[in-house]
């Protein structure tokens, strides 16, 4: 089987475009991971979104705030966390607005490597967009920015189900 089957098997109806979509975003996350995780030097892809993160705000960030940001547990910011220490990249810092809360800084070593290091991947991303015009890049991120709402959605109903 391959691409054009999968796609005509799901185009067939809304239920089925649904699971496609739904299948896709985990079949793509996982070979971007891939992809990244095999060719950019010294972080991980996961590490790498974590310094991103770090790198553009504002203020310092606690592993509860990364992980909600980021989609995972403060455990596995910490673990993130904890790797990007050993190479350099961040500190660890107690939060300045919460004694018991711990806070990632990035260090120079970030700046440096956002600077030198990465540029030549950034150029590579590039290919991962040319097959689309701006109008249809404009398209995607307003698609995509929805489904964060669907996310919260079903992140509610879950919590809801709990209690």
């Amino acid at each position: 089987m391959n691409l054009d089957d999968l796609t005509a098997k799901f185009s067939g109806s809304t239920e089925n475009q649904r699971k496609a979509i739904f299948s896709t975003l985990f079949i793509a996350g996982n070979k971007l991971q891939t992809l990244f995780d095999n060719h950019i030097p010294e972080v991980s892809l996961k590490q790498f979104m974590l310094l991103s993160i770090i790198r553009q705000s504002k203020e310092a960030l606690t592993f509860t705030q990364l992980g909600n940001l980021l989609g995972c547990s403060r455990q596995n910011i910490k673990k993130l966390a904890d790797v990007l220490m050993k190479k350099g990249f961040v500190t660890i810092q107690q939060s300045p607005h919460d004694t018991r809360a711990m806070c990632i800084c990035p260090t120079e070593k970030v700046n440096d490597y956002f600077a030198n290091d990465f540029l030549q991947y950034q150029e590579e991303l590039k290919y991962l967009f040319e097959v689309y015009t701006d109008k249809e890049i404009e398209t995607l991120f307003i698609l995509l920015s929805k489904l964060y709402a669907g996310i919260e959605n079903l992140e509610k109903r879950a919590a809801n189900e709990k209690r």
